[in-house]
Protein backbone atom coordinates (compact mmCIF):
# COMPACT_ATOMS: atom_id res chain seq x y z
CA UNK A 1 0.00 0.00 0.00
CA UNK A 2 1.52 3.08 -1.58
CA UNK A 3 1.15 6.15 0.28
CA UNK A 4 0.73 8.87 -2.85
CA UNK A 5 2.57 11.52 -0.59
CA UNK A 6 5.95 12.37 1.34
CA UNK A 7 5.17 13.61 4.92
CA UNK A 8 3.80 11.24 7.08
CA UNK A 9 1.15 10.92 9.82
CA UNK A 10 1.13 10.02 13.23
CA UNK A 11 -1.55 9.34 15.14
CA UNK A 12 -2.02 9.10 18.61
CA UNK A 13 -4.28 5.79 20.07
CA UNK A 14 -6.72 5.86 23.06
CA UNK A 15 -10.06 4.94 24.09
CA UNK A 16 -11.80 6.67 20.27
CA UNK A 17 -9.37 4.18 18.56
CA UNK A 18 -8.73 1.11 20.69
CA UNK A 19 -10.21 -1.89 18.68
CA UNK A 20 -8.70 -3.52 15.43
CA UNK A 21 -11.28 -2.29 13.52
CA UNK A 22 -9.90 1.25 13.73
CA UNK A 23 -6.66 0.86 13.74
CA UNK A 24 -6.94 -1.01 10.94
CA UNK A 25 -8.92 1.89 9.20
CA UNK A 26 -6.89 4.76 10.49
CA UNK A 27 -3.67 3.04 8.71
CA UNK A 28 -5.45 2.83 5.85
CA UNK A 29 -7.15 6.39 5.58
CA UNK A 30 -2.94 7.62 6.07
CA UNK A 31 -1.42 6.50 9.65
CA UNK A 32 2.13 5.71 9.43
CA UNK A 33 3.00 5.91 12.78
CA UNK A 34 0.95 4.98 15.83
CA UNK A 35 1.57 7.23 19.45
CA UNK A 36 1.52 5.69 22.77
CA UNK A 37 0.76 8.08 25.34
CA UNK A 38 2.27 7.34 28.37
CA UNK A 39 0.10 9.96 30.39
CA UNK A 40 -2.71 8.01 29.71
CA UNK A 41 -3.51 5.04 30.15
CA UNK A 42 -2.24 1.53 32.02
CA UNK A 43 0.40 -0.85 30.59
CA UNK A 44 -2.19 -3.52 29.85
CA UNK A 45 -3.78 -0.67 27.70
CA UNK A 46 -0.58 -0.15 25.95
CA UNK A 47 -0.19 -3.72 25.70
CA UNK A 48 -3.35 -4.64 23.77
CA UNK A 49 -3.13 -1.48 21.23
CA UNK A 50 0.62 -3.00 20.84
CA UNK A 51 -0.67 -6.42 19.58
CA UNK A 52 -3.21 -4.69 17.40
CA UNK A 53 -0.69 -2.57 15.47
CA UNK A 54 1.53 -5.47 14.56
CA UNK A 55 -1.48 -7.52 14.10
CA UNK A 56 -2.24 -4.94 11.27
CA UNK A 57 1.07 -4.50 10.49
CA UNK A 58 1.10 -8.67 9.64
CA UNK A 59 -1.83 -8.16 7.43
CA UNK A 60 -1.15 -4.99 5.30
CA UNK A 61 2.28 -6.30 4.97
CA UNK A 62 3.91 -2.66 5.64
CA UNK A 63 6.19 -1.55 8.32
CA UNK A 64 4.13 0.28 10.68
CA UNK A 65 6.25 2.70 13.48
CA UNK A 66 5.31 2.71 17.45
CA UNK A 67 5.85 5.86 19.29
CA UNK A 68 5.88 5.12 22.79
CA UNK A 69 5.48 9.25 24.63
CA UNK A 70 7.13 9.45 28.14
CA UNK A 71 5.09 11.90 30.08
CA UNK A 72 8.00 13.43 31.77
CA UNK A 73 8.40 15.72 35.07
CA UNK A 74 5.35 17.35 35.18
CA UNK A 75 4.76 20.09 37.77
CA UNK A 76 2.05 20.55 39.77
CA UNK A 77 0.38 22.60 42.73
CA UNK A 78 -0.85 20.43 45.78
CA UNK A 79 -4.18 20.12 46.96
CA UNK A 80 -6.80 22.67 48.44
CA UNK A 81 -8.89 22.85 51.18
CA UNK A 82 -12.47 23.26 49.20
CA UNK A 83 -11.04 21.95 45.69
CA UNK A 84 -10.45 24.94 44.11
CA UNK A 85 -10.03 29.05 44.96
CA UNK A 86 -10.20 32.10 42.71
CA UNK A 87 -6.89 34.17 42.78
CA UNK A 88 -7.35 37.97 41.77
CA UNK A 89 -5.13 40.37 39.95
CA UNK A 90 -3.06 42.14 42.62
CA UNK A 91 -2.98 40.22 45.00
CA UNK A 92 -0.24 38.27 46.65
CA UNK A 93 -0.07 34.08 46.78
CA UNK A 94 2.62 31.87 47.98
CA UNK A 95 3.76 28.20 47.20
CA UNK A 96 5.75 26.55 50.00
CA UNK A 97 6.54 23.33 50.80
CA UNK A 98 3.90 22.97 53.30
CA UNK A 99 1.57 19.65 53.08
CA UNK A 100 -1.34 21.46 54.25
CA UNK A 101 -4.12 21.99 52.18
CA UNK A 102 -4.19 25.40 50.48
CA UNK A 103 -6.29 28.49 50.50
CA UNK A 104 -6.74 32.15 48.70
CA UNK A 105 -3.13 32.98 49.77
CA UNK A 106 -1.24 29.72 49.65
CA UNK A 107 -0.87 26.37 48.59
CA UNK A 108 2.13 23.86 48.48
CA UNK A 109 4.41 23.30 45.14
CA UNK A 110 5.51 19.40 46.11
CA UNK A 111 8.97 20.10 44.28
CA UNK A 112 11.52 21.32 47.00
CA UNK A 113 14.22 21.45 44.10
CA UNK A 114 12.34 24.42 42.52
CA UNK A 115 12.45 26.47 45.40
CA UNK A 116 17.07 27.19 45.21
CA UNK A 117 16.19 27.98 41.32
CA UNK A 118 13.35 30.31 41.41
CA UNK A 119 14.35 33.87 41.55
CA UNK A 120 12.43 37.54 41.77
CA UNK A 121 10.80 38.93 38.77
CA UNK A 122 10.90 35.35 37.06
CA UNK A 123 7.05 33.95 36.33
CA UNK A 124 5.15 31.25 37.15
CA UNK A 125 1.96 30.26 34.70
CA UNK A 126 -0.55 28.16 36.32
CA UNK A 127 -3.49 25.66 34.48
CA UNK A 128 -1.91 25.94 31.25
CA UNK A 129 -0.81 29.93 31.02
CA UNK A 130 -4.73 31.05 32.22
CA UNK A 131 -2.65 32.37 35.44
CA UNK A 132 0.27 34.17 35.66
CA UNK A 133 2.06 34.83 38.59
CA UNK A 134 5.08 36.74 39.42
CA UNK A 135 7.62 35.98 41.80
CA UNK A 136 8.78 38.62 44.08
CA UNK A 137 11.32 36.64 46.37
CA UNK A 138 11.99 33.35 47.51
CA UNK A 139 13.78 31.98 50.71
CA UNK A 140 14.15 28.06 49.61
CA UNK A 141 10.95 27.51 51.78
CA UNK A 142 8.54 29.43 50.46
CA UNK A 143 8.06 30.85 47.05
CA UNK A 144 5.81 34.46 47.00
CA UNK A 145 4.40 36.07 43.99
CA UNK A 146 2.10 38.95 42.74
CA UNK A 147 -0.64 37.44 40.92
CA UNK A 148 -0.81 39.22 37.11
CA UNK A 149 -3.16 37.06 35.74
CA UNK A 150 -6.19 35.88 38.07
CA UNK A 151 -8.55 32.92 38.03
CA UNK A 152 -10.26 30.29 38.73
CA UNK A 153 -7.48 27.56 40.49
CA UNK A 154 -8.21 24.45 41.23
CA UNK A 155 -6.08 20.62 42.88
CA UNK A 156 -3.25 19.53 41.15
CA UNK A 157 -3.24 22.03 38.10
CA UNK A 158 -0.21 22.23 36.37
CA UNK A 159 3.31 24.59 36.59
CA UNK A 160 5.38 25.96 34.22
CA UNK A 161 8.56 27.81 34.80
CA UNK A 162 9.40 29.16 31.57
CA UNK A 163 12.80 31.56 32.97
CA UNK A 164 14.91 28.74 34.68
CA UNK A 165 16.48 25.39 33.89
CA UNK A 166 15.01 23.34 35.88
CA UNK A 167 17.15 21.30 38.49
CA UNK A 168 14.61 18.29 37.66
CA UNK A 169 15.96 14.86 35.94
CA UNK A 170 14.00 14.43 32.40
CA UNK A 171 13.13 10.51 33.17
CA UNK A 172 10.96 10.62 36.41
CA UNK A 173 10.89 6.56 38.28
CA UNK A 174 7.34 6.70 36.69
CA UNK A 175 9.13 7.33 32.81
CA UNK A 176 12.01 4.71 33.68
CA UNK A 177 9.11 1.61 34.81
CA UNK A 178 7.29 2.83 31.71
CA UNK A 179 10.47 3.15 29.49
CA UNK A 180 11.34 -0.30 30.59
CA UNK A 181 8.14 -1.92 29.53
CA UNK A 182 8.01 -0.14 26.10
CA UNK A 183 11.79 -1.89 25.23
CA UNK A 184 10.25 -4.71 26.21
CA UNK A 185 7.06 -4.62 24.19
CA UNK A 186 9.38 -3.98 21.68
CA UNK A 187 8.63 -0.30 20.13
CA UNK A 188 10.45 1.86 17.45
CA UNK A 189 10.78 4.92 19.42
CA UNK A 190 11.17 6.54 22.37
CA UNK A 191 10.13 9.88 23.26
CA UNK A 192 11.43 12.45 25.58
CA UNK A 193 9.05 15.11 27.13
CA UNK A 194 10.47 18.54 28.36
CA UNK A 195 13.72 17.81 26.95
CA UNK A 196 16.06 20.76 28.43
CA UNK A 197 19.79 19.96 27.44
CA UNK A 198 21.58 17.40 25.87
CA UNK A 199 22.40 15.55 28.55
CA UNK A 200 18.66 14.70 29.32
CA UNK A 201 18.95 12.61 25.82
CA UNK A 202 22.43 11.22 26.11
CA UNK A 203 20.92 9.88 29.77
CA UNK A 204 18.16 8.34 28.34
CA UNK A 205 20.33 6.77 25.64
CA UNK A 206 22.00 5.22 27.94
CA UNK A 207 19.36 3.28 29.24
CA UNK A 208 17.30 2.85 25.72
CA UNK A 209 21.48 1.14 24.74
CA UNK A 210 20.03 0.97 21.59
CA UNK A 211 16.78 -0.83 21.60
CA UNK A 212 14.70 1.71 20.03
CA UNK A 213 15.17 5.78 18.38
CA UNK A 214 15.39 8.33 20.11
CA UNK A 215 12.70 11.27 20.02
CA UNK A 216 13.43 14.74 22.10
CA UNK A 217 10.38 17.04 22.10
CA UNK A 218 10.88 20.30 23.21
CA UNK A 219 8.43 22.08 24.98
CA UNK A 220 10.71 24.23 26.79
CA UNK A 221 12.65 28.06 26.05
CA UNK A 222 15.70 26.58 27.98
CA UNK A 223 15.95 23.84 25.03
CA UNK A 224 15.98 26.53 22.45
CA UNK A 225 19.34 27.81 24.31
CA UNK A 226 20.91 24.34 23.41
CA UNK A 227 19.03 23.41 20.59
CA UNK A 228 21.54 22.17 17.78
CA UNK A 229 23.24 20.10 20.61
CA UNK A 230 20.10 18.40 21.15
CA UNK A 231 18.67 17.85 17.82
CA UNK A 232 22.02 16.70 17.26
CA UNK A 233 22.17 14.05 20.24
CA UNK A 234 18.35 13.19 19.38
CA UNK A 235 17.89 10.29 16.33
CA UNK A 236 14.32 12.91 16.08
CA UNK A 237 12.45 15.90 17.33
CA UNK A 238 8.80 16.64 18.29
CA UNK A 239 7.98 20.92 18.04
CA UNK A 240 5.27 20.30 21.24
CA UNK A 241 3.44 23.62 20.90
CA UNK A 242 1.04 22.57 23.60
CA UNK A 243 3.64 23.82 26.78
CA UNK A 244 5.70 25.36 24.27
CA UNK A 245 2.77 27.71 23.43
CA UNK A 246 2.11 27.88 27.42
CA UNK A 247 5.66 28.94 28.14
CA UNK A 248 6.60 31.23 25.01
CA UNK A 249 4.50 34.42 24.17
CA UNK A 250 1.95 32.89 21.39
CA UNK A 251 3.07 34.65 18.86
CA UNK A 252 6.64 33.69 19.01
CA UNK A 253 5.80 30.03 18.43
CA UNK A 254 5.67 30.10 14.60
CA UNK A 255 9.08 31.38 14.48
CA UNK A 256 9.98 29.17 16.99
CA UNK A 257 9.16 26.28 15.25
CA UNK A 258 10.61 27.26 12.04
CA UNK A 259 14.07 28.09 13.51
CA UNK A 260 13.70 24.13 14.93
CA UNK A 261 12.97 22.73 11.96
CA UNK A 262 15.62 24.84 9.91
CA UNK A 263 18.26 22.93 13.13
CA UNK A 264 16.79 19.77 11.96
CA UNK A 265 16.87 20.01 8.21
CA UNK A 266 20.36 21.07 8.81
CA UNK A 267 21.42 17.74 10.32
CA UNK A 268 19.15 15.64 8.65
CA UNK A 269 16.61 14.51 11.23
CA UNK A 270 13.11 13.83 11.28
CA UNK A 271 11.09 16.70 13.17
CA UNK A 272 7.40 16.34 13.87
CA UNK A 273 5.02 19.21 14.41
CA UNK A 274 2.51 18.44 17.13
CA UNK A 275 0.06 19.68 19.00
CA UNK A 276 -3.89 21.10 18.23
CA UNK A 277 -3.49 20.51 14.38
CA UNK A 278 -6.98 19.59 14.01
CA UNK A 279 -8.51 20.09 17.59
CA UNK A 280 -11.61 20.91 16.60
CA UNK A 281 -12.11 17.63 14.84
CA UNK A 282 -12.62 16.12 18.24
CA UNK A 283 -15.47 17.33 18.37
CA UNK A 284 -16.51 18.10 15.09
CA UNK A 285 -16.05 16.57 11.63
CA UNK A 286 -14.68 19.35 9.88
CA UNK A 287 -11.55 21.30 11.14
CA UNK A 288 -11.47 25.09 10.84
CA UNK A 289 -9.92 26.91 8.31
CA UNK A 290 -7.58 27.94 10.28
CA UNK A 291 -6.26 24.84 11.29
CA UNK A 292 -5.94 23.57 7.88
CA UNK A 293 -3.39 26.16 6.73
CA UNK A 294 -1.37 25.40 10.11
CA UNK A 295 -1.25 22.04 8.79
CA UNK A 296 -0.62 23.06 5.21
CA UNK A 297 2.15 25.75 6.31
CA UNK A 298 4.29 22.49 8.22
CA UNK A 299 4.57 20.87 5.16
CA UNK A 300 5.11 23.57 2.75
CA UNK A 301 7.95 24.52 5.45
CA UNK A 302 9.51 20.97 4.60
CA UNK A 303 8.22 18.91 7.96
CA UNK A 304 8.69 14.90 8.24
CA UNK A 305 5.30 14.62 10.27
CA UNK A 306 2.39 16.18 11.40
CA UNK A 307 0.64 14.81 14.49
CA UNK A 308 -2.74 13.84 15.74
CA UNK A 309 -3.54 14.08 19.31
CA UNK A 310 -6.27 13.75 21.11
CA UNK A 311 -8.35 14.47 17.74
CA UNK A 312 -7.58 10.45 17.35
CA UNK A 313 -7.07 9.62 20.82
CA UNK A 314 -10.23 10.77 22.06
CA UNK A 315 -12.02 12.40 19.86
CA UNK A 316 -15.86 11.81 18.16
CA UNK A 317 -13.90 11.48 14.54
CA UNK A 318 -10.51 10.02 14.79
CA UNK A 319 -10.90 8.51 11.19
CA UNK A 320 -11.92 11.45 9.13
CA UNK A 321 -8.86 13.62 11.62
CA UNK A 322 -6.45 11.20 10.03
CA UNK A 323 -8.28 11.34 6.43
CA UNK A 324 -7.91 15.37 6.38
CA UNK A 325 -4.63 15.18 7.06
CA UNK A 326 -3.86 13.23 4.51
CA UNK A 327 -6.06 15.24 1.68
CA UNK A 328 -4.35 18.41 3.11
CA UNK A 329 -0.33 17.01 2.42
CA UNK A 330 -1.24 15.37 -0.60
CA UNK A 331 -3.45 19.07 -1.89
CA UNK A 332 0.20 20.64 -0.69
CA UNK A 333 2.76 18.85 -2.24
CA UNK A 334 0.87 18.53 -5.62
CA UNK A 335 1.32 22.19 -5.64
CA UNK A 336 3.83 23.75 -7.76
CA UNK A 337 4.97 26.17 -4.94
CA UNK A 338 5.85 23.23 -2.99
CA UNK A 339 8.73 22.29 -4.97
CA UNK A 340 10.27 25.63 -5.25
CA UNK A 341 9.87 26.24 -1.53
CA UNK A 342 11.57 22.80 -0.55
CA UNK A 343 14.18 23.38 -3.13
CA UNK A 344 14.61 27.06 -1.85
CA UNK A 345 15.31 25.49 1.94
CA UNK A 346 18.73 22.58 0.70
CA UNK A 347 20.85 22.98 2.69
CA UNK A 348 24.38 22.43 1.98
CA UNK A 349 25.72 18.80 2.45
CA UNK A 350 27.99 17.86 5.56
CA UNK A 351 31.48 17.03 3.81
CA UNK A 352 30.93 13.34 3.89
CA UNK A 353 30.96 10.44 1.04
CA UNK A 354 27.26 9.73 1.89
CA UNK A 355 26.43 13.58 1.95
CA UNK A 356 28.19 13.70 -1.38
CA UNK A 357 26.25 10.85 -2.50
CA UNK A 358 22.82 11.59 -1.68
CA UNK A 359 23.55 15.11 -2.86
CA UNK A 360 24.40 14.04 -6.75
CA UNK A 361 21.52 11.17 -5.77
CA UNK A 362 18.94 14.27 -5.77
CA UNK A 363 20.25 16.02 -9.29
CA UNK A 364 20.76 12.71 -10.94
CA UNK A 365 17.10 11.71 -10.04
CA UNK A 366 15.56 15.12 -10.96
CA UNK A 367 18.14 15.17 -14.91
CA UNK A 368 17.12 11.82 -15.55
CA UNK A 369 12.98 11.72 -14.44
CA UNK A 370 13.89 8.79 -12.12
CA UNK A 371 10.42 7.24 -11.17
CA UNK A 372 11.89 6.52 -7.67
CA UNK A 373 14.99 6.70 -5.93
CA UNK A 374 16.31 3.19 -4.09
CA UNK A 375 18.15 3.16 -0.75
CA UNK A 376 20.01 0.23 0.43
CA UNK A 377 20.17 0.41 4.13
CA UNK A 378 20.92 -1.53 7.04
CA UNK A 379 21.13 0.70 9.83
CA UNK A 380 18.61 3.22 8.21
CA UNK A 381 22.02 5.72 7.96
CA UNK A 382 21.42 6.04 4.04
CA UNK A 383 17.70 6.18 3.72
CA UNK A 384 17.90 9.18 6.22
CA UNK A 385 20.91 11.35 4.42
CA UNK A 386 18.51 10.81 1.06
CA UNK A 387 15.58 12.26 2.92
CA UNK A 388 17.33 15.20 4.27
CA UNK A 389 18.09 16.06 0.76
CA UNK A 390 14.46 16.02 -0.14
CA UNK A 391 14.70 14.65 -3.95
CA UNK A 392 11.98 14.49 -6.70
CA UNK A 393 11.30 10.68 -6.58
CA UNK A 394 9.79 9.08 -3.96
CA UNK A 395 12.29 7.43 -1.44
CA UNK A 396 12.45 3.24 -2.28
CA UNK A 397 14.28 2.09 1.03
CA UNK A 398 15.07 -1.83 1.05
CA UNK A 399 16.42 -3.74 4.29
CA UNK A 400 17.08 -6.50 5.46
CA UNK A 401 15.93 -5.43 9.16
CA UNK A 402 12.21 -4.89 10.10
CA UNK A 403 13.27 -2.86 13.10
CA UNK A 404 14.89 -0.61 10.67
CA UNK A 405 12.18 -0.70 8.19
CA UNK A 406 9.69 0.20 10.87
CA UNK A 407 12.09 3.07 12.43
CA UNK A 408 11.83 4.75 8.61
CA UNK A 409 8.33 4.82 8.44
CA UNK A 410 8.45 8.08 10.49
CA UNK A 411 10.83 9.82 7.76
CA UNK A 412 9.47 12.38 4.85
CA UNK A 413 9.46 10.52 1.55
CA UNK A 414 10.69 6.91 3.08
CA UNK A 415 8.40 4.09 1.50
CA UNK A 416 10.49 0.96 3.47
CA UNK A 417 10.39 -2.63 2.31
CA UNK A 418 12.04 -5.74 4.19
CA UNK A 419 14.45 -7.68 1.45
CA UNK A 420 16.97 -10.61 1.94
CA UNK A 421 20.63 -9.75 2.61
CA UNK A 422 21.92 -8.30 -0.71
CA UNK A 423 26.05 -9.65 -1.42
CA UNK A 424 26.61 -7.82 -4.46
CA UNK A 425 26.18 -5.12 -6.78
CA UNK A 426 24.48 -7.26 -9.68
CA UNK A 427 22.16 -8.46 -6.62
CA UNK A 428 21.25 -5.15 -5.62
CA UNK A 429 20.26 -3.56 -9.03
CA UNK A 430 18.36 -6.92 -9.63
CA UNK A 431 16.27 -6.57 -5.98
CA UNK A 432 15.74 -2.90 -6.91
CA UNK A 433 13.91 -3.30 -9.91
CA UNK A 434 11.78 -6.13 -8.82
CA UNK A 435 10.94 -4.54 -5.87
CA UNK A 436 10.03 -0.94 -7.59
CA UNK A 437 8.07 -2.77 -9.91
CA UNK A 438 6.29 -4.54 -7.51
CA UNK A 439 5.79 -1.87 -5.26
CA UNK A 440 4.30 0.53 -7.72
CA UNK A 441 7.10 2.95 -8.24
CA UNK A 442 8.53 2.21 -11.24
CA UNK A 443 7.50 0.34 -14.63
CA UNK A 444 9.56 -1.58 -17.21
CA UNK A 445 11.45 1.01 -19.04
CA UNK A 446 11.52 3.58 -15.83
CA UNK A 447 14.64 5.06 -14.66
CA UNK A 448 15.55 4.66 -10.90
CA UNK A 449 18.02 5.50 -9.19
CA UNK A 450 20.01 3.57 -6.61
CA UNK A 451 22.35 4.01 -3.89
CA UNK A 452 23.70 1.73 -1.00
CA UNK A 453 26.94 1.54 0.94
CA UNK A 454 29.56 -1.13 0.13
CA UNK A 455 30.68 -3.47 1.46
CA UNK A 456 26.67 -3.98 2.12
CA UNK A 457 25.57 -4.46 5.45
CA UNK A 458 28.02 -2.06 6.96
CA UNK A 459 26.21 0.87 8.58
CA UNK A 460 27.14 4.64 7.57
CA UNK A 461 29.06 3.71 4.72
CA UNK A 462 26.95 5.25 1.74
CA UNK A 463 29.46 5.43 -1.43
CA UNK A 464 27.88 3.97 -4.34
CA UNK A 465 25.34 5.36 -6.66
CA UNK A 466 23.96 3.43 -9.72
CA UNK A 467 21.38 4.22 -12.55
CA UNK A 468 19.39 1.24 -13.78
CA UNK A 469 16.28 0.95 -16.07
CA UNK A 470 13.64 -1.51 -15.04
Amino acid sequence: MRRQRQAKIVATLGPASATKDMIKALFEAGADVFRFNFSHGTHADHHARFEIVRAVEREVGRPIAILADLQGPKLRVGQFADGKVQLEAGQEFVLDCDTTPGDTTRVCLPHAELFEVIAAGQSLLLDDGKLRLQVLDSDGQRIRTWVINGGALSDRKGVNVPDAVLPIPALTEKDKRDLSFALELGVDWIALSFVQRPEDVHEARALINGRAAVLSKLEKPAALDRLDEIVQASDAIMVARGDLGVELPPERVPGTQKRILRACRQQGKPIIIATQMLESMITSPVPTRAEVSDVASAIYDGSDAVMLSAESANGSYPLQAVAMMDRVIGEVERDPLYRNMIDAQQETPQSNSSDAICSALRDVTRIVGATATVTYTSSGHTSLRAARERPMAPILSITPKIATARKLALVWGVHSTISDQIHNESEMVSAACQTALREGFAKKGDQIAITAGMPFGQPGSTNLLRLAQV
